[in-house]
């Protein structure tokens, strides 16, 4: 009995399974003879009376387990009921973009993923495999990341990374003709005449990158990265593009705005888009600077030195392309050789190809060689021509000038006039429900490489502005449509008109206040250019090229990316080498390697609606 005592007194007692049957030792008690059978039996009944007091209490537990489930479900199912139905979405913006550029597309595919009604139309007929390498610093990589984790991968499979090798600034005369790595910074250039003073400067790009965790700056090939917006905006809507028509004019009213096409018709919109480039047709009648003549941009200027309210910059470019194999083809990603009063540029843009671009102040209209953005085919004879006439221009330069031009594809050189505006401190680049973006608002000149990476962040901005500007329910109001174009102009302005004056300044600094730095074992630099040049090399290295980049790099969406940067730049250094090894053999065997034939156009620069850039940013100034 004690046993039995303890088993229904303890309150934590275990459960006995009815499955299994009860056992119970056996007393070591002397039972007395005369009731011994009684105590087993009392023993017994007791127990099962236990065991089915048990059993029922786990059949009540049970019971009362359901109740509470289904208690839970009914204040649950009454929760729902309160908070009240989901609503219902409100009507999506319908959204004209003018110009399919690689800004415009960035805009239509931000757009078109947040649900809105989006139409491009683009005055090209037919998109083609066309231009040459476009720069994506780390800003833009991080905003393209922000706006589609899908596109972001998809353009860095196609990325040649510059950043993570040297990029900088050459002596173009001192440098010994062997493409070779020597230190940026050694102190006995000066007392030792045999101390190699080849490199000047090195852009601290990745070290830019790596203090945000940003993806590397880099190049696309542009017909790669149309190929990509186009499919992925077509994955958003098919009909999305009309080619053939342009935008060439609007009229706001209190709905909206109608949008004005070059085939005479017009089409009804919540906002307008003007991304049409350099020459807009949006932006010459917002700052009534005349109506564009369809395929032609507004009369110059009486001096000859502006069109349609952009300055010529006072420069023109030249541009070839060819597959080069050179000592310092994977430790180099770009160079900048200077010299008195101009400057050659070269840079690696993937499958063993070196691009060079030559500076030169130059009247406007200076025709030398064709410019395919404009209609004109490449020719062997100009480019021929350009070639000798750069050679003489660069005459007493180091050999690694000569050799890259010697090595060029004539039919490959082209020619392209640079055209900027100054930044719009002033005037809205709203107009009711009418916004500019891009090169339409903000060309800017090429030394940043910039242009194209502003009219992402554009694209991104524009889109993330108008969205926070309604609730899920709301339709898009036309009055705070227009204020929501208007903070997008706040917004963007400052960083803008800041990076297109340092572009502009760089150009007039390079050409005007740098020369071939002074050395005391020759006499190659000895006027007060070379002198400054000198001098200006620490705070260049230190102090002002690092704020520079840490400033272009900080406005990132995508906040920094952990060691993700890193791993693809392994992944990207086994697909480059090769790829490069592959063309070298190709052209030691003879076999064509003229990629820019194969893309169906010259490498120069851009893009049909100036909105790109070239390595380096040479903007589409067609």
């Amino acid at each position: 009995m004690s046993f039995l005592n303890a088993f229904v007194a303890s309150p934590g007692a275990p459960v006995v399974s009815p499955a299994a049957p009860l056992a119970i030792a056996p007393s070591t008690a002397r039972p007395s003879a005369p009731n011994g059978n009684f105590a087993t039996a009392a023993t017994g009944a007791v127990a099962g009376a236990v065991v089915a007091a048990a059993a029922g209490r786990r059949r009540e537990r049970k019971r009362c387990n359901r109740c509470n489930v289904k208690r839970q479900v009914t204040v649950v199912s009454e929760a729902g009921t309160q908070a009240g139905e989901r609503p219902k979405e409100g009507k999506p913006l319908k959204v004209i973009v003018a110009g399919g550029g690689v800004g415009g597309l960035t805009c239509a595919f931000s757009m078109l993923k947040q649900g809105w009604d989006v139409r491009v139309f683009e005055k090209t007929g037919k998109f083609a495999r066309f231009g040459g390498p476009i720069q994506f610093a780390s800003n833009a990589t991080s905003t393209l990341k922000a706006i589609d984790e899908c596109l972001f991968e998809r353009v860095m499979q196609k990325f040649t990374v510059t950043a993570t090798r040297r990029c900088g600034i050459k002596d173009g005369l001192r440098s010994n003709g062997e493409f070779r790595m020597t230190d940026v910074l050694n102190p006995s250039y000066f007392l030792d005449p045999e101390a190699p003073a080849d490199w000047f400067i090195s852009f601290p790009l990745k070290e830019c990158a790596d203090f945000f965790n940003l993806p590397y700056t880099g190049v696309i090939n542009r017909p790669d990265l149309q190929d990509i917006l186009l499919d992925e905006c077509k994955a958003q809507k098919e009909d999305f593009i009309t080619n053939g028509v342009s935008v060439v004019g609007y009229e706001n009213h209190d709905k909206g705005v109608t949008v004005k096409l070059s085939d005479g018709t017009t089409e009804e919109a919540d906002i307008l888009v003007g991304a049409d480039g350099i020459w807009s047709a949006v932006r010459a009648q917002m700052y009534n600077e005349g109506k564009v003549k369809e395929g032609k941009v507004k009369e110059r200027s009486k001096d000859g030195n502006s069109i349609q309210g952009c300055r010529y910059s006072g420069y023109t470019v030249f541009a070839g392309e060819t597959v080069l194999e050179v000592p310092d083809y994977y430790e180099c990603g770009y160079k900048v050789y200077i010299g008195p009063q101009r400057y050659f540029v070269t840079s690696d843009v993937g499958d063993g190809r070196i691009q060079w671009y030559a500076f030169c102040a130059l009247p406007p209209g200076t025709h030398k060689a064709g410019d395919t953005w404009a209609g004109e085919g490449a020719d062997a004879k100009e480019g021929a021509d350009v070639i000798s006439y750069l050679k003489g221009l660069h005459e007493g330069w180091s050999s690694e000038v000569f050799y890259v031009l010697d090595n060029t594809d004539a039919e490959s050189v082209e020619q392209r006039d640079l055209y900027d505006r100054w930044p719009e401190f002033f005037r809205s680049w709203a107009d009711g429900n009418v916004v500019l973006m891009g090169d339409a608002v903000h060309p800017m000149m090429p030394n940043l490489g910039q242009g194209g990476c502003q009219a992402i962040e554009d694209a991104y901005e524009l889109t993330r502005i108008l969205s926070a500007n309604k609730t899920y329910a709301e339709d898009f109001d036309p009055k705070v449509t227009a204020e929501a174009l208007e903070n997008f102009y706040k917004s963007r302005m400052p960083r803008v008109a800041g990076i297109s004056l340092l572009s502009g300044l760089a150009s007039d600094l390079i050409i005007n206040a740098f020369g071939t730095p002074w050395s005391p074992h020759d006499d190659k630099g000895t006027d007060w250019r070379s002198y400054l040049t000198l001098g200006w090399k620490p705070f260049l290295q230190f102090i002002f090229f690092p704020l520079q980049f840490l400033f272009l790099y900080s406005n990132h969406p995508s906040g920094g990316m952990g060691d993700l940067p890193q791993r693809m730049k392994e992944e990207w250094e086994k697909r480059h080498k090769k790829s490069a090894e592959a063309a070298f053999a190709a052209k030691r065997l003879g076999k064509p390697t003229r990629h820019w034939q194969q893309g169906g156009g010259a490498s120069l620069l851009i893009s049909t609606n100036g909105i790109d850039s070239i390595h380096l940013g040479l903007e589409a100034h067609k």
